[in-house]
């Protein structure tokens, strides 16, 4: 009977020993695959800050200093400066040693020469409905990293928080989205406010004229104009902040527009950077939505 004990015993110890190698074993292969995928550059912050949002910011080697928004300062440090949005620096991107380059239209003349470096993806959202184009690009990223569960959390989560912020909002509210560069003010189709919050602007008035330059269209919005549509708000996003030129006084266009008789009409500057540099990420969109909310609810 003893043998018997001592072998049981052993048996026992041997199965203990086993099933820890076995966890440590699960443990290490998890910890490998969280740790899988490509070495990334990227020129989109909206994909670095949804990269850092799923846990995988380090796995990006290179960033456009010249470019960086405020909130995404703290990821510069010990990654490779890349050049700028408009003007990559193919060298230093080179430097970085990428596996992938991730790129929007403001990139593509720039798109082939990083095409000889590594893999060059446009992450420029499909036309559609935005929260499900952008939910794609979260999936794409995240698929790269075997990190899918994740986004699919991360996504509902931030649908969650969206539908509370619209509801926060008092009805009926009309805004205008507009961009200033250089003191003259153009419409802009935000869908952030537009689709996500469901802030609807007023109709432009007649002889509102829009000009087509190149590929884009703009439809200027001046004072007067802004006035004619009588919105509870005007936000603005400035273009000339973002790129470091004279940032709009928004105290010059509220006076403009009290000189129209719209004195009523509140004006907001939203943050340039996070606007006009950045978007499209799990943490930026969060911020423009708690942005606009905070604005328009104060």
């Amino acid at each position: 009977m003893k043998g018997f004990g001592s072998c049981a015993l052993a048996l026992a110890m041997v199965s203990l020993t086993l099933a820890g190698q076995a966890t440590a074993e699960t443990q290490a292969s998890q910890e490998a695959q969280a740790t899988q995928g490509p070495a990334v550059v990227s020129f989109d912050w909206g994909s670095v800050d949804t990269l850092e949002a799923l846990g995988l910011e380090a796995h990006v080697v290179g960033l456009p200093y010249q470019a960086a928004p405020t909130y995404m300062q703290h990821l510069l440090e010990g990654r490779t400066d890349v050049g700028s949005l408009k003007t990559p620096d193919a060298e230093a991107v080179a430097s970085a040693e990428p596996q992938l380059i991730l790129v929007t239209g403001r990139q593509e003349e720039a798109a082939v020469p990083l095409g000889e470096i590594a893999e060059v993806v446009d992450v420029t959202l499909e036309k559609g409905p935005f929260f499900a184009a952008f939910g794609d690009k979260v999936r794409g990223l995240a698929k790269r990293y075997n990190a899918e569960t994740q986004a699919e959390a991360a996504l509902a989560e931030l649908s969650a928080h969206i539908e509370k912020a619209r509801a926060s909002l008092p009805e009926a509210l009309s805004v205008v989205v507009v961009t200033h560069n250089d003191g003259n003010y153009s419409l802009r189709q935000e869908p952030v406010v537009g689709e996500l919050l469901q802030l609807a602007p007023p109709p432009l008035p007649e002889g509102v004229v829009s000009v087509q330059r190149g590929e884009r269209t703009f439809t200027p919005l001046p004072p007067e104009v802004m006035e004619r549509m009588a919105p509870d708000a005007v936000l603005v996003v400035d273009r000339s902040a973002a790129i470091g030129e004279a940032p709009l006084e928004a105290s010059a266009l509220q006076e403009a527009l009290a000189d129209q008789g719209g004195a009523a009409i509140e004006v907001v500057s939203l943050s340039a950077d996070l606007w006009y540099l950045s978007g499209a990420g799990l943490v930026s969109i969060r911020e423009q939505v708690d942005e606009v909310v905070e604005a328009l609810t104060h």
